[in-house]
């Protein structure tokens, strides 16, 4: 009876455990929501077309918000301005959520309702209902998006691109779509800098503009990264990606680039409601901007990314690291430790490794595919012992030229120095002389990987 049980309970921990380890694997989806911001300030009075703009807005919206029912995984809220408080005189703060988001099969009707109820009254404070509509959604993971429908211009003396901003750089909404109905031409520009815009001059634009819209947050775009070589093969793999909202500067996706089981470049998945600066993370960076994705389309995004690689080679105990530069130009690209290989675009460098003396290769040539390598002799040790603390230093000796590497401080009389082999100079003065006459200076030469003994008395 007691094994029977044991089974069981085995049995049942077995299940409990496979179930709970599947659903740890799915990934939650994030939840798409979507907060309809209507115009309904004393402008949306006027004529367009058939009718007025209040009465085609609110129609054509409706008609939008049915469509949405079937959609899975979707909330949806409606905030109104302009419609609580006539004009004059002028009430910026005239803006409330109306319907608070719910499931789109719950929301729609909700939401035509009270469209069929509001009237056109007051003023367009557009920059305090984005605020107090990014306000609006609730805490937690989702897909925020902002849709706005107006007519006009801010009203209130705010600053509509700023505050669309700001909540954009906090994650909080996604770049915000506006549609314009009927919009001023004048006017048409200063909504650029507030999200993504669209012009409805005609009835028939309004709903195709709602259905794109849509597009951009039902369908699942992906886009595909070809790291091209010298040849323009997307060979180039394993490099770092960064995909940057291009309009906030703001990190949104972080990737290392693979290649699929068919060798070519894996496909993600990309929110295509943003646009985007990609940067590949080679030596140098290479970086495209202002990649705008199709909905629910498949986009190949091309970057030269050719390279080579480099290896300085040492047999020192010492962990010598070497700068990397841009032929001719004094910038640092890289530090990187000698005995590693490291990747770098095809080009010419200049590098300087911080050995004593520092050694120094100008135009160095990097070719596709292919290693790079230098070799720098052992390094040599030298035990300078001075009479007395004292001042001068070390000098490397180049033909006719003397070049200082090391101080002395007048602070110790020993110095052990790990250095490349070549011939040098100590030029030395005791601390405790006071006339110049009293220099004293003496040559030796040092041999790869052996050590000397420099006795300056």
């Amino acid at each position: 009876m007691i094994t029977r049980n044991y089974t069981i309970f085995a049995l049942s921990t077995l299940l409990f455990v496979g179930s709970f380890t599947a659903f740890a694997q799915k990934k939650k989806e994030p939840v798409n929501r979507i907060l309809f911001i209507f115009d309904a300030s004393q402008s949306m009075l006027g004529r367009w077309q058939s009718g007025r703009k209040i009465d085609i807005a609110k129609n054509l919206l409706s008609n939008m918000v049915d469509s949405l029912t079937k959609i899975e995984n979707l909330e949806i809220g409606l905030r109104i301005y302009g419609h609580k408080s006539g004009y004059p005189p002028q009430d910026c703060d005239d803006t409330k959520l109306e319907i608070n988001f719910l499931p789109s099969h719950l929301a729609a009707d909700r939401i035509k309702a009270k469209l069929n109820m509001i009237r056109a009254r007051g003023t367009t404070p557009i920059a305090h209902s984005l605020e107090e509509g990014a306000k609006d959604f609730p805490n937690g993971d989702a897909r925020n998006i902002v849709i706005l429908i107006t007519d006009g211009k801010e009203e209130c003396g705010m600053n509509p691109c700023a505050v669309s901003r700001l909540y954009q750089r906090q994650g909080i909404i996604l770049k915000p779509f506006v549609i314009g109905v009927g919009l001023d031409e004048s006017w048409k520009k200063s909504f650029d800098c507030v999200g993504r815009f669209f012009d409805a001059s005609r009835e028939s634009d309004f709903t195709n503009i709602l259905n794109i819209v849509i597009s951009h947050i039902i369908d699942n775009t992906t886009v595909q990264v070809s790291l091209l070589d010298e040849n323009e093969n997307p060979t180039e793999t394993n490099i770092p990606l960064t995909f940057y909202n291009d309009f906030t500067g703001v990190v949104k996706y972080n990737y290392i680039h693979t290649m699929n089981v068919y060798g070519n470049p894996d496909t993600m998945v990309i929110d295509p409601i943003l646009t985007y600066k990609v940067v590949a993370h080679t030596i140098p960076t290479v970086s495209v901007d202002s990649i705008i994705l199709t909905p629910g389309k498949h986009t190949i995004i091309a970057l030269k990314t050719p390279q080579g690689t480099l290896e300085i080679k040492m047999n020192s105990q010492i962990k010598y690291q070497y700068i990397v530069r841009p032929a001719g130009i004094d910038t640092t690209l890289y530090v990187q430790d000698v005995n590693t290989i490291e990747k770098y675009l095809i080009g010419r460098y200049d590098i300087e490794v911080l050995t004593l003396p520092r050694t120094k290769f100008v135009g160095v040539e990097i070719n596709q595919s292919t290693k790079t390598t230098y070799t720098i002799p052992t390094p040599a040790l030298a035990n300078i012992l001075l009479p007395s603390k004292g001042y001068g230093g070390l000098y490397v000796q180049n033909g006719d030229k003397l070049e200082q590497i090391y101080h002395f401080k007048g602070e110790k009389m020993q110095h052990k120095l790990t250095l490349l082999p070549g011939n040098y100079k100590v030029v030395f003065r005791a601390k405790s002389v006071k006339k110049y006459i009293y220099t004293n200076e003496k040559s030796f030469k040092l041999k790869s990987g052996k050590s000397e003994i420099i006795k300056f008395y």
